[in-house]
């Protein structure tokens, strides 16, 4: 494959400007977002000095998504989704301006702190799936895996640099700076959004209610494809998140060195970056299933090694390539999922998937710690990227049209 068909393919900014707006709305309101996790974490620990506090701040943002989402996916269903998603913004925006407003008084109970991250999650648990359904109307089934890769590419760039941001706006302007920055980038989010032309679902309107609700499981169970990418996902989440292990595993075999444990998440984000760039490799495929099944079983792997590395740089390569398969693995689910699901149930099929990207990586997260707790951290990794690729494995020979699945593309030139 020559070099400029593997990079990340630009066509989906040059050939469609309301995507490209979007997706520099998203760019911005991305970095925001990260400045804020930033100043939440530390405000909640200045004034409280308690970890149960700042674990307090996760639970915050996911327990909204994982309670609302699917009732939002369900209205996201019924309604104008361009005009639900400028809603669901001016909501986040509104929450990040009276941040900032307690931010700059000061001696706010960290109480209400955390209900203006509920509330504000609550925003993002309907924004979230009216936003997914948008790729889909802006450009052809042939670029949307590479419209999805330059949204992964804005969301690696935030997780990146937006943290480092967050910190300096913190130094310089302190927590309400920090949170009136945040608010000020949901302009360019509305830029993004009100670009777009209308966007009613197509097809029969969801019902209201936990009908519609039922409606959108009921897809989930009769779709295999479907089915088998959310699957595939919790698989690698659930079984084989290393996070929550990288402490120990960094103390039982790297003599609990900090310069090796802080180049852990940076080895899995250059992977993924690497990945981005090179996105051209696997975006121009025309079976994502497949694409998604390798990316996850190569996660496994990858995972696997580093549990097993006896030396750090080996250890930190495993990681690098663990990285590169997640983000192979996220852009091919998303393309699947999107392309196998009619626009009617986009919006509940897309909150689903952001309940199982939100929670799964928790759950796995847990699951490593107490499988440890048992054990070790060795035993917990190894166990669980091997589990991964078993899971996978099953899932793949369970679903064949998993593995069939050609793009539209592909299905009209045969």
């Amino acid at each position: 494959m020559p070099l400029t068909r593997a990079l990340v393919d630009l066509t989906p900014l040059r050939a469609s400007a309301p995507f490209r707006r979007l997706w520099v709305g998203r760019v911005f309101s991305g970095f925001g977002s990260q400045m804020t996790l930033v100043a939440v974490m530390f405000q909640v620990w200045e004034q409280t000095r308690s970890t149960v506090w700042t674990g307090a701040v996760g639970l915050a943002q996911a327990l909204p998504l994982v309670v609302f989402g699917l009732f939002a996916g369900s209205l996201v269903d019924r309604v104008d989704r361009r005009k639900f998603a400028l809603a669901a913004t001016t909501g986040q925006a509104v929450c990040s301006v009276l941040l900032a407003v307690q931010g700059f008084l000061g001696d706010v109970p960290v109480v209400a702190v955390l209900g203006l991250v509920a509330v504000q999650s609550c925003f993002v648990a309907g924004g979230g799936p009216a936003g997914r359904t948008f790729i889909p109307r802006l450009l052809p089934p042939e670029q949307l895996s590479a419209g999805l890769a330059l949204n992964r590419i804005a969301f690696q760039a935030a997780m990146l640099l937006g943290p480092a941001l967050g910190g300096l706006v913190l130094g310089w302007l302190g927590v309400g700076g920090c949170y009136l920055v945040d608010a000020l980038t949901f302009g360019m989010g509305f830029y993004g959004v009100f670009g777009l032309p209308a966007m009613r679902p197509g097809g029969e309107p969801s019902r209201p209610g936990l009908h519609g609700v039922l409606d959108g499981l009921a897809f989930l169970v009769r779709s295999p494809v479907v089915r088998g990418a959310l699957l595939t996902d919790l698989a690698a989440t659930v079984l084989s998140m290393p996070i929550s292990l990288f402490p120990l595993v960094n103390a039982e075999r790297f003599a609990g060195d900090p310069r090796t444990l802080g180049l852990f998440l940076s080895a899995v984000a250059v992977g993924g970056g690497v990945a981005s760039v090179f996105s051209g490799t696997f975006t121009r495929r025309s079976r994502p299933g497949r694409v998604m099944l390798a990316g996850s079983a190569v996660w496994g792997v990858a995972l696997t090694g580093f549990g097993l590395a006896p030396d750090p740089w080996l250890g930190l390569a495993c990681l690098v390539l663990a990285g590169a398969a997640d983000t192979v693995s996220v852009v091919s689910r998303g393309a699947l999922v999107q392309l196998a699901t009619p626009d009617a149930l986009l919006g509940r099929v897309a909150a689903a998937e952001q309940i199982v990207g939100q929670a799964g990586p928790d759950i796995g997260n847990v699951r490593g710690g107490l499988v440890a707790g048992a054990t070790s951290g060795t035993f917990a990794l190894v166990s669980g990227g091997l589990l991964c690729v078993v899971a996978v494995v099953l899932v793949g020979a369970a679903t064949p049209g998993l593995r069939r699945f050609a793009t539209p593309a592909e299905n009209a030139a045969s």
